[in-house]
């Protein structure tokens, strides 16, 4: 059983109001860029390229889920299509949805074949002399 001393209650308004202002201000200063809502880039994002940085630019895409992109994309491959974005743990459908403005997923990269050797010139036979 626990008990309660009245006797230990610690009264709110013991506290001067000026400091209470000044606490409440501070939090409020501090919480407000973690409710502000996140402006969505303003060109698309290549998931097969972007870093954790450019991916938190996404809506609904935070440090976990930019690492869980990045950690599936260096595992797996490719995104081959924006779908693929579904086999991610935190990735919904509806997710995926208020994210699909905002990316793409490019073309892989050509592989450029390796440069040709250029053989030396092949010295030309001089013509037979004529008798």
């Amino acid at each position: 059983m626990v008990c309660i001393s009245r006797d230990r209650k610690t009264k709110l308004s013991s506290v001067p109001a000026s400091i209470l202002g000044a606490i409440a201000t501070l939090f409020l200063t501090l919480a407000l860029p973690v409710f502000a809502s996140k402006t969505p880039p303003t060109h698309p994002i290549d998931i097969n390229l972007a870093g954790a940085k450019e991916l938190q630019e996404l809506p609904g895409v935070g440090p976990n889920t930019a690492k869980a992109i990045i950690d599936f994309r260096t595992k797996a491959g490719r995104f081959r299509r924006v779908e693929d974005l579904l086999a991610i743990r935190g990735i919904s459908e509806t997710k995926l949805e208020k994210m699909r403005p905002y990316i793409t997923v490019g073309a892989p990269p050509q592989k450029t074949p390796p440069p040709v050797k250029k053989s030396p010139p092949t010295p030309q036979a001089s013509p037979a002399p004529n008798h």
